[in-house]
């Protein structure tokens, strides 16, 4: 198999998921690139197009050991057609635990043939200065290996005629997925002294949980603690000050120190008839 067309489709709150996506698609080298980002709210109810005849590459972060749900939302509304696909989850160096198998089954349940899946390392959302963990990754030893995955996985595909020649994908992981953790309503706040109103935290938030007018406001019912508002704001005026979860940051960066590496999974030929 050739493939000349490869399109990345991510919920990516704060860019390490595109990231890593874009550093796979650079290996594969197709001759045509298309992405779909699932991050705004939009996505929910936009009408995906016909997948077939490419490769996708399928891409989330990792909370609490599971997919988002907001993500498993937003992949399920499109259709496989027997499209081969690759599963990438993004996790801030704790642990994915069932996020991969589960996306692979998300992708094969929608007609898509998963022919490689990744778990790879970004810095976690909760990150600061007080709370450091995984800082600054994807950083270009993780951007390399993705990339050399991409190449990996267009080779693999070179090797064998047609999808019928290779085997179904293994990944780590166990059904039924580990239950997602209950947490009370929470969301970052803004410090007013340091905020433009320009808007950005609105604009970035894949809920449409956070609104500005005379003041930002920010429904904690809505909120998803992705914390692409804090991420992504110009002047650092959105600041996580829930003492729960800052006392799970506080946690993690002092047992997530150890540096974790990518894991990679391609599947292999199908041997032959019994």
């Amino acid at each position: 198999m050739h493939i000349t067309r490869t399109q990345l489709i991510y919920f990516s709150p704060t860019r390490t998921t595109k990231k890593i996506l874009e550093a796979i698609a650079a290996g594969l080298q197709s001759e045509t690139l298309e992405t779909v980002d699932l991050t705004p709210p939009q996505a929910k109810t936009a009408t995906p197009g016909r997948l077939q005849d490419e490769l996708v590459v399928f891409g989330a972060p990792v909370y609490s050991g599971r997919i988002p749900p907001q993500a498993a939302e937003r992949i399920r509304r499109f259709q496989g057609n027997n499209t081969p696909a690759v599963v990438v989850v993004v996790y801030g160096n704790r642990a994915y635990e069932d996020a991969l198998l589960e996306l692979r089954d998300i992708a094969a349940a929608a007609g898509f043939i998963p022919v490689a899946g990744g778990a790879f390392i970004g810095e976690h959302s909760y990150a600061d200065a007080e709370t450091p963990i995984a800082v600054g990754r994807p950083d270009p030893s993780d951007l390399e290996k993705a990339r050399q995955f991409g190449e990996k996985i267009g080779k693999r595909l070179s090797e064998v005629p047609t999808l019928s020649a290779i085997g179904s994908l293994q990944v780590p992981g166990a059904y039924p997925y580990r239950e997602r953790p209950r947490r009370e309503p929470a969301s970052p706040v803004t410090l007013q002294e340091l905020c433009t109103q320009c808007g950005t935290c609105a604009a970035v938030c894949p809920e449409a949980a956070v609104t500005v007018s005379q003041t930002v406001e920010t429904d904690p019912a809505a909120c998803i603690v992705c914390f692409a508002c804090v991420k992504s704001c110009p002047t650092g005026a959105r600041r996580m000050e829930d003492p729960g979860v800052r006392e799970r940051a506080k946690r993690l960066s002092e047992t997530c120190r150890a540096r974790k590496e990518p894991e990679i999974f391609v599947v292999e030929p199908a041997g032959p008839p019994a």
